[in-house]
């Protein structure tokens, strides 16, 4: 129970700041909005406020905003011509449609913040383990050294220690260190040295052979440093997901690493039993998700619009309501086979008997 609705805040919740991205541009852009729903099919609940309709489905797996003239073949009095959204200026329609996929960030911003504020336990710079005959040991590095400062760069926390390991580029650093009263400063030269990526791939890294005592300590930001570790941090992980779906088709990752909504419960439900904390903080990850997939040029998806409405600035004429139909079912039947393809793989990750003995007559 607690897993399921857990999912069901989570989706609703990322759902509707989507949508809501839609919803406000188009009101701040002049454009009438007809209908604004939170998943698909049957309604379980709606009412109308002026024009707009506001409706609960029961399917949530998306969500919707119905827009004034957006199909471009509508009969509209002329006053409403001037509010039909396909009568509107290319840039503006396209800030319409990337408003979307913008507040799935912003939400991810915003929590991010929050919880960098709140405070998140980090590793301090105390040293655990010396690696032998590795660059530390060389220079005298013990365990239980406090490792303060690298090349005069202040180091609170262990991730510290490799930012600053990695602007050396293999140069020899000076490593203030902490040891009982005293402070000594060790030369070391970094070691360039093979290690396994977040992707599995071996990658060359300067390194100088230690690793983290496992002391944490919270760590609190004030509200600047905040926001700016939330922008950040929000920049890394949409690169991080922009990086994972090139390596699926690279074959680096295997497509059986994706989730679907039956693995996105279990996380959530597991995240909900760790805290409230580790729960918005999944949030923040999907949102971002969210955001960049709905970003990529596939028709359906808002990255598909924009790319249509690229083209037609670039090449100054409309593309036909034709292509842009036909092109759409494409784009849904993708999509369709891949939401078939993600829930196939979440119900072979239950590793139910009765599920694998069916199963593996598809192998």
């Amino acid at each position: 129970m607690i897993t399921l609705i857990s999912f069901i805040i989570l989706l609703g919740v990322l759902i509707f700041v989507h949508e809501f991205g839609h919803f406000i541009a188009a009101r701040i852009a002049g454009v009438g909005v007809l209908k604004f729903s939170l998943g698909f099919g049957p309604k379980i609940v709606s009412k109308k406020v002026g024009e707009t309709e506001y409706a609960l489905s029961w399917i949530p797996l998306g969500g919707f905003v119905k827009l004034l003239g957006e199909s471009g073949n509508e009969e509209l009095s002329p006053e409403d011509e001037k509010r039909s959204f396909f009568k509107q200026a290319i840039w503006k329609r396209m800030l319409i449609v990337l408003a979307g996929p913008v507040f799935n960030f912003l939400l991810a911003i915003v929590i991010f913040a929050f919880v960098f504020m709140y405070g998140l336990p980090n590793l301090t710079s105390v040293v655990g383990t010396v690696q032998k005959e590795s660059a530390s040991m060389e220079a005298g590095l013990m365990s239980g050294d406090k490792i303060i400062s690298i090349d005069g760069q202040k180091i609170i926390f262990w991730e510290d220690i490799k930012s600053a390991i990695a602007k050396s580029k293999g140069k020899d650093v000076d490593v203030a260190i902490e040891r009982g009263r005293e402070i000594k400063h060790l030369l070391i030269k970094p070691k360039l040295s093979k290690a396994k990526n977040i992707f599995g791939e071996e990658e060359s890294r300067y390194l100088i052979g230690v690793s983290p005592a496992g002391d944490m300590v919270v760590e609190r930001k004030n509200p600047w440093d905040a926001m700016i570790a939330s922008f950040s941090k929000t920049w890394e992980i949409s690169k991080l997901t922009v990086i994972s779906v090139v390596k699926i088709f690279e074959g680096v990752i295997s497509p059986r690493t994706l989730g679907g909504p039956i693995f996105i419960a279990q996380v959530a439900g597991a995240q909900v039993k760790e805290g409230i904390i580790p729960f918005i903080l999944f949030m923040a990850v999907l949102s971002i998700n969210l955001g960049v997939i709905n970003l990529f040029p596939i028709p359906v998806l808002d990255g598909g619009h924009i790319f249509f409405y690229m083209i037609e600035i670039v090449t100054r004429r409309e593309i036909s309501m034709k292509v842009k139909e036909l092109s759409q079912q494409i784009g849904f039947a993708v999509l369709l086979m891949l939401m078939i393809f993600v829930i196939f793989i979440d119900i072979e990750r239950l590793n139910l008997k009765f599920i694998n003995d069916i199963t593996k007559y598809f192998k």
